[in-house]
């Protein structure tokens, strides 16, 4: 067991897996001699060669086109859009050939990528640096999506969707990569300044995509997060003292309902956070499946607490970002309801 950050875990599993299996490859813009701007590949090109980690150019299509390609002869493309908002160019080749191969072609070929982005805000990104598109993805029927909310669930997250036989949308909380640092302006004394390190095995293991994690128990609320706003729920719980059950999805895509019908009739009562914007965000679903499968447990309506339907801002990032006292409010209006 070791000591590790996000992007240390992440830059685990993919050694790990490159030496496993060699038609896994790596490439993006930047991420073979630089090690990416993040430096979750770094030192692997060194360790594996230019032949299996390389330098693409700015092209966010062109990778995913060439990874599409390289999959449907028989490779595992591990490919890096540089940060999430740099990956619409790129829309029409996921959800048109990427997320279609299998179906087209009767089985014949499947499509075994996965497409790493960083994700999301809380570093000062501006609106061009800090999107979370997550929704976007989930409504395209073939992909499968994945935001982990620590290093160990990020290892065994990459490792699993690197294995996966089917195209795999791999967002990582960027905010999270050394850790939820304490920069929120409440200064809060909870898990939300946690520190930056996990304990990950150096050896390989894998998580099962669609299996959800109870991040916390409790009996009178359940919030359904993922990413960085699991930390934020376990804040907010923390400090409005509510009993909440906080339920770390994990995966979107396949989604764990089971977990969460279980502790949505449990507690009576759900809220559900996530940082994109409100209006069509994944959190629309998640409501409309606990109502759906819970109607007569709630005790009280279910709510959202998101971010706001506009470009994400700079100068006002704390005002957009759902922080623990947003959340914290919505808690307290869900019990008390």
């Amino acid at each position: 067991m070791a000591r590790m950050t996000m992007i240390e875990a992440l830059r685990n599993a993919m050694d790990i897996s490159m030496e496993r299996d060699e038609k896994v490859v790596i490439f993006g813009e930047d991420v073979g001699y630089f090690g990416g701007v993040f430096r979750c590949t770094q030192s692997l090109q060194q360790k594996y060669g230019k032949d299996r980690c390389f330098d693409s150019p700015i092209s966010e299509s062109g990778i995913v086109g060439a990874a599409i390609g390289m999959a449907a002869y028989g490779l595992k493309p591990c490919v890096e859009i540089q940060f999430a908002d740099y990956v619409f160019p790129a829309f029409d080749q996921i959800s048109q050939e990427a997320a279609r191969i299998r179906y087209r072609s009767a089985g014949q070929f499947t499509c075994p990528i996965v497409i790493r982005m960083p994700a999301g805000g809380g570093i000062f990104g501006g609106q061009t640096h800090s999107q979370s598109p997550e929704a976007l993805f989930t409504h395209v029927s073939g992909l499968k999506v994945v935001m982990p909310s620590n290093p160990y669930d990020a290892k065994g997250l990459l490792t699993s969707a690197i294995e996966d036989p089917d195209p795999v949308i791999f967002f990582e909380p960027k905010r999270l990569y050394n850790g939820p640092f304490d920069g929120h302006p409440e200064r809060p004394a909870t898990p939300w300044s946690a520190h930056p390190l996990g304990d990950v095995p150096e050896d390989y293991y894998n998580i099962p995509l669609g299996k959800a994690a109870v991040a916390r128990e409790g009996s009178a609320v359940t919030v359904l997060a993922y990413g960085t706003m699991v930390h934020v729920s376990l804040a907010a719980a923390a400090e409005t003292g509510i009993d909440a059950e906080v339920i770390d999805l994990r995966s979107l895509v396949p989604l764990d309902l089971e977990t969460i019908i279980a502790s949505v009739k449990k507690t009576g009562r759900c809220v559900v956070v996530h940082e994109a914007t409100l209006t069509s965000g994944f959190g629309g679903e998640l409501a409309a499946l606990v109502q759906e499968h819970c109607f007569y447990h709630l005790e009280a309506p279910i709510m959202r607490v998101t971010g706001w339907d506009t470009p994400y801002p700079h100068a006002q990032e704390w005002d957009y970002f759902p922080g623990p006292t947003r959340v914290g409010r919505a808690l307290v209006q869900t019990v008390e309801a």
